[in-house]
Parts: structure tokens; sequence; C-alpha cells
């Protein structure tokens, strides 16, 4: 909401350039009109009127403050109030799903895979505003980590607390992931609905080919983005649990289906990305945010209060004051 002063004939300020000639005009025809006569008193001449002589200026000053107040009248001074209010035409119903199977505890992003893609995906959900977000996380099975929900805070709430555990079965089983995915969004009224996979393996578990979850999604109308994470060559990553529980590390190749990924987010309208770095992922998300784009219809809204009216009253009165001084008590000094 904002208010601003304006005028809206400016042009009508260039009269004010009359006011000078008409002050040059008025002095010299009162001195034109003015008799001199020199006397060696004036006492007999003295009169209880004579400050209404000297006041007789004053209708004049009446008439300047007259043809002032027209100008600015003239000039059309007014305020402007303008609002505006913003519809989301077109909503987006986003599902993300997560593989978290161990080796995305792996190193080569920092401090690893995991951690990275919360940082990125909760930067990527606080830029979806007028968004529906779901979460899904799988690993050798599949579950709904959150469902559909415009509620950003339990969203990120629940991506905050997604960790690897051993409570899912392990192994990547990205056909179970894209399946547990699409049935978030078969329901959906969206006009656009949307799967983010991310892996940084190969399927080789589960009862669910993604290529067949891939045919669902296209059934359902649901656009895939697929995303390989992993650097390219060896990465630190978990073989092996110490007798305190925790993970060993050691080289390990990084292996990812990406003929399988890209094949998925072609057959249902998305992009394939390869994240090998903090950065590229950090790139990859703003780059899907670009893509879908949530349309927002805007409506300004503009009120007009005209100031014109006071302006030219004031004038009038000025100008009757004026004529009503002249015709009265000034009348025998015309």
């Amino acid at each position: 909401m904002g208010s601003n002063f304006e005028f809206v004939n400016t042009q009508f300020f260039w009269l004010f350039l009359i006011l000078p000639v008409l002050v040059l005009w008025y002095l010299w025809k009162r001195k034109q009109q003015t008799a001199s006569l020199k006397i060696s008193s004036i006492s007999g001449f003295k009169s209880g009127r004579n400050w209404l002589a000297r006041l007789k200026p004053l209708l004049f000053v009446l008439r300047l403050l007259a043809v002032s107040a027209l100008i600015v009248a003239m000039a059309r001074p007014r305020t402007v109030d303008e609002s505006t209010k913003t519809k989301t035409t077109r909503g987006i119903d986003i599902v993300m799903a997560m593989d978290l199977s161990a080796s995305m505890l792996a190193r080569d992003l920092k401090p690893n895979r995991l951690e990275a893609l919360k940082t990125v995906a909760a930067r990527f959900i606080n830029s979806r505003p007028n968004d529906r977000i779901g979460l899904v996380e799988y690993a050798g099975e599949s579950y709904t980590r959150t469902p559909l929900t415009s509620d950003k805070t339990i969203v990120l709430s629940s991506l905050k607390n997604m960790s690897y555990n051993t409570v899912i079965e392990g192994g990547t089983a990205i056909g179970s992931g894209l399946a547990t995915a699409v049935n978030r969004l078969k329901e959906s009224r969206a006009k656009s609905k949307v799967i983010i996979l991310l892996t940084d393996g190969v399927n080789n578990t589960g009862f669910i080919d993604p290529k067949i979850a891939s045919e669902l999604a296209v059934e359902f109308g649901i656009k895939v983005y697929t995303i390989g994470i992993g650097s390219n060559g060896m990465a630190m990553s978990p073989i092996g649990i110490r007798p305190d529980g925790g993970f060993q590390y050691g080289n390990v190749q990084v292996e990812i289906d990406e003929p399988l990924l890209k094949e998925i987010a072609e057959k249902t309208g998305g992009q394939y990305f390869r994240a090998t770095s903090n950065t590229k992922l950090e790139q990859i998300y703003e780059e899907i945010n670009k893509l879908e784009k949530t349309d927002i219809e805007e409506f300004k809204y503009t009120h007009y209060d005209e100031m014109f009216r006071p302006w030219a009253i004031f004038a009038l009165v000025l100008i009757v004051l004026e004529f009503l001084l002249r015709t009265t008590i000034f009348k025998g000094f015309i």
C-alpha cells in the first residue's frame, strides 16, 4: 500500500509566469493614476480614513492569490493510493523422494551426501511458498515421510529429522521410492504434479520395476526430475560397522544408474541432473525451481482523491471578498 501526491496537469504551472507581469502592470498603473502636489503642510488633509488608502493594495493581493489558487486547481492536485493483491492461479504439488541408503553417508559432498541434500532441499522448500510439498524416503523399501501439505513448518521439521537408520531394509529400491511418490500425487487436483527423485546408486532391490513406476507417473500426468548424487570416481563411503556401532569408511567406486534415471526423466517430461558437489546440487535445485514456476496473478487497485475543489473554492472566496471590499469599504478609493 502506497500513497503519493501528484499534479495531473503540470503544464498549467507555466501560468505563474503571468504573476510578475501583473505585479509590474499594477505598479505602473498605480503610478500613472497617482497625482503629485507640493504643499508646505498636509495637516488640513489629514483624515481618519487614510489607513484605508494604505490598505488599498490589499485588493490586488487578494486578486493575485485568487489567480494563484485557480492555477493550482487547474493543475489538478490529487493523492494516489495504490494497493496490490496477488492470487495463485496455478498451484504445483511436489513430492521429494530421497534415497536414505547407507551410501548417502558418503563424504564426497560435505559433510556427507545426506546432510548436503537436506540443506539444499530446505532452501528449495522455503522458495515454494505457494505450493504443497510432500516427502518420501526410501532405501530397500519406501514410505511416506510427510504427505502433501502447504504447511512448510511441518515439511521442514520432517526433513530436518531425516537420517539413515536400520529400521528400513537396506539397499536402493528406486522403483519403490518412485511408486510411493506417484501414489502420493495420483489423487492430486493440481494442474502441475512433480516428483524430484534423488538417488546415489542403482536399483538393486524392491518389488516394483522403476520403468513400471515411471509408466504410472506418465498415466497420472506426473513429471519426474531425477538427480544422481555422487562425485565421479571414488568416494569415502561406509564399508562396515566398528565395534562401537560407528561406520568404518573406505574408498568405494561411485556407481549410479544414469541411463535409468535419464529414461525416467525423459519418459515423464522431466530432466536428469548429476550432482557431483555441494555447489552443483544447489544449482540443480535452483534450476528446477526456475523450471517449475507457480503462476501468480497480480491485481492492482488505484484510488484517486481529487484535491482541486478546495483550491477552486478558495479562489472563488478570494474573488468574492475582493469584490465586496472594492464595492463597499474601498469604494471611495477606487
